[in-house]
């Protein structure tokens, strides 16, 4: 997929793409094909998911992030790495 058929522009739907292959990597059945449905339709330049698409979509990128937690944070770390933070 070349880069300017990846987003849409619109800020919100652009931050669920943007996770959207760890959803489709993470889902099984149903929520598969629909991810995978996104995926494909995405590609049309003029596509925008309909209300309830949206609202699917963030219930699986939610739930995607959930399990993964936030990156970054310190508990994400194993006991024996810690972060080095600047002043």
């Amino acid at each position: 997929m070349r880069a300017e058929h990846a987003y849409t522009g619109d800020a919100e739907v652009d931050d669920l793409l943007f996770s959207w292959g760890r959803v489709i990597a993470n889902a099984r059945g149903w929520e598969r094909g629909f991810a995978l449905s996104i995926q494909r339709a995405r590609r049309r330049p003029d596509w925008r998911p309909s209300h309830k698409q949206l609202a699917v979509m963030e219930r699986l990128v939610a739930a995607t992030r959930q399990d993964r937690g936030v990156i970054g944070h310190d508990d994400d770390l194993p006991d024996d790495v810690t972060l080095i933070e600047e002043d």
